[in-house]
């Protein structure tokens, strides 16, 4: 490996900040930048929780890079002694009369030694009488899946990069000249940083500093996310001791984080919300998601009807328009790679990631096609 080169890392999200730390263990001078710093609030990385699963359908890599990364945050939560993955478990709901999804996940599961159970609807009813399971014709349960602490976490992250000897910087890299050469990065602090390698994780901003080169693959768009409070304290709970976190893929796709860290009940509605400008978009929940939400919830969690609403939250998802993660070299530029559209579900995902760049780029090596993650002509690099 050409393990002293420096690595400059643009982003210092889920993507960026472990592949930051993974140069930095291999031996590389890294300098890591992020405009407003880890896990902050207009990030895509942003926010206190992320659910952490391993059911994606058939034929796709993230059943594999999940397991990896399971692993990953196992190690780094014994060496650094501080907790960020919660096992509660992730329950799948299958209500959707189309379970091909759910039906080709199970392989992928297997093979990559994922543990779950298939289960019936009497089943599911037995084990979480809080949910109301009417039109859920099956289910699947990963019981060390659950959910991550997701700011602090990319805190932690920066953290060790920093005690293990890296560089990390407060600045914004200026979008100007990026598409044909860089031979050096202009930064919002007025200086310049020179690098071997330079390494774009930038969230929903990818598309902003290349829009020659990434076009329309990354659209990004405001997702509404609801905090509920839980009744008293009498059974049946809703907080985390008592319930898995949970997706219901019907009609449209909602999800949930139970009662958390004092934060309430966390519903979301996964539909892509409109277009939305990570920089000066204005976070104000949707009326009319709010309604669809308590709707939902009312008739999935019955005990939760009427629940005020204690917390809002906007993120924005960092959309691709197939859902694929694009990890790929800039087509004009060996030295420079691009990683992004996480389209909602890539937060879980960042150590395996990390772990992938520092050997792609140490090894010099081409992503693999079979991941339908590289993104560009390999024609083009020498234009």
């Amino acid at each position: 490996m050409k393990s002293k080169l420096h690595i400059a890392v643009v982003g210092a999200g889920a993507f960026g900040g472990w592949t930051a730390l993974h140069f930095l263990e291999c031996g590389s001078r890294v300098t890591l930048l992020d405009a407003w710093g880890p896990g902050n609030s207009r990030a895509s990385s942003g926010g206190e929780t992320r659910i952490m699963r391993a059911t994606y359908g058939p034929d796709q890599p993230y059943t594999a890079l999940a397991a990896r990364s399971l692993k990953l945050w196992e190690k780094y939560e014994r060496r650094w002694k501080k907790r960020f993955l919660h096992r509660t478990g992730v329950l799948w709901m299958v209500s959707s009369i189309d379970d091909a999804y759910e039906r080709g996940s199970m392989d992928a599961l297997r093979e990559a030694k994922i543990k779950f159970q298939e289960l019936s609807t009497p089943e599911m009813i037995k084990r979480w009488p809080q949910i109301n399971f009417c039109d859920v014709r099956w289910g699947i349960f990963e019981p060390e899946s659950g959910y991550l602490d997701a700011r602090a976490s990319c805190q932690a992250v920066v953290d060790a990069f920093v005690a293990g000897g890296g560089e990390y910087r407060l600045a914004q890299a200026l979008h100007g000249g990026l598409e044909s050469s860089i031979p050096h990065l202009r930064l919002s602090d007025g200086s310049k940083l020179r690098a071997d390698s330079y390494v774009f994780a930038c969230g929903p901003w990818l598309g902003k500093l290349f829009r020659r080169t990434i076009g329309d693959l990354i659209r990004p768009t405001k997702q509404d996310i609801f905090f509920f409070g839980e009744p008293p304290r009498r059974a049946p709970y809703f907080t985390d001791a008592h319930l898995p976190v949970w997706g219901d893929h019907g009609k449209r796709f909602f999800y949930g984080i139970p009662g958390s860290d004092r934060r309430g009940f966390k519903v979301a509605d996964d539909t892509r919300g409109r277009e939305f400008d990570p920089t000066s978009g204005e976070r104000v929940v949707s009326a009319a998601t709010l309604k669809r939400v308590r709707e939902y919830m009312t008739f999935r969690f019955p005990a939760m009807k009427d629940a005020p609403l204690i917390e809002t939250r906007v993120c924005q998802y960092e959309q691709t328009p197939d859902s694929h993660f694009i990890v790929d070299r800039h087509p004009r530029m060996n030295n420079v790679w691009l990683i992004g559209g996480g389209s909602g579900h890539g937060f879980k995902h960042g150590p395996a990631l990390g772990e992938t760049m520092a050997q792609l780029i140490l090894k010099d090596e081409e992503p693999r096609a079979v991941w339908r993650l590289s993104r560009f002509s390999r024609a083009e690099t020498s234009k």
